[in-house]
């Protein structure tokens, strides 16, 4: 997954996780948010983490793909933090 425009611009990244269903959200080199990709409903869904503080972000949105529900999980982010 490449990182949009609107992360890179704040200095943001997205690195691979442990597993193919995790990537980190970095800003400024720190991991700041975790998306990992679930199943739900025989689809997909995509659970955002704080890594400071371990609050969740879900949205219950369901996708087809794991890499829809990364990328839907990402933009559900950025909608959250009001970017």
């Amino acid at each position: 997954m490449i990182a949009p425009e609107w992360l890179t611009n704040r200095d943001g990244s997205l690195k691979p996780g442990p597993n193919a269903q995790t990537w980190l959200l970095t800003l400024g080199g720190h991991p700041m948010h975790r998306l990992f990709a679930t199943t739900a409903q025989g689809q997909f869904a995509c659970v955002v983490t704080q890594s400071n503080n371990g609050q969740r972000f879900e949205s219950g949105k369901l996708y087809p793909t794991t890499e829809a529900a990364l990328a839907g999980g990402l933009e559900e982010l950025r909608t959250t933090l009001g970017w």
